[in-house]
């Protein structure tokens, strides 16, 4: 099954559907089947769940970076940095790696063990 991304004002995700192999042959004849179906003109971009084009896979939310050709997810936090490899949003300090549960505080800009 094939995935495309409905793109709304500043390439905003509105909406994820699945349409079968067999018609979205290209990304095109993908894109022109949904716009026929529902007798639009929306921009339709394909998005993969394996992550094997446009980086993530797309999410309500997310938006289309046509530069990086990639879908970004909305940052989370406002020091986190996008790591421009996997356009995934990186806290400004690495999370600890000892298996405990912590969260993100944005105020101090660490982690918090979680007890």
């Amino acid at each position: 099954m094939a995935h495309f991304a409905k793109l709304g004002t500043g390439n905003i995700v509105e909406q994820v559907i699945v349409v079968s192999n067999d018609v979205a042959t290209t990304e095109q004849a993908g894109s022109d089947f949904i716009n026929k179906l529902y007798n639009t003109r929306d921009v339709w971009k394909q998005t993969s769940y394996n992550n094997n084009i446009r980086k993530n896979f797309a999410g309500v939310g997310f938006q289309y970076d046509q530069t990086r050709d990639a879908f970004i997810a909305p940052k989370p936090y406002n020091s986190w940095i996008l790591n421009e490899d996997t356009c995934l949003w990186n806290a400004p300090v690495a999370k600890p790696t000892d298996n405990g549960n912590y969260k993100w505080n944005e105020t101090n800009l660490n982690w918090e063990e979680i007890i």
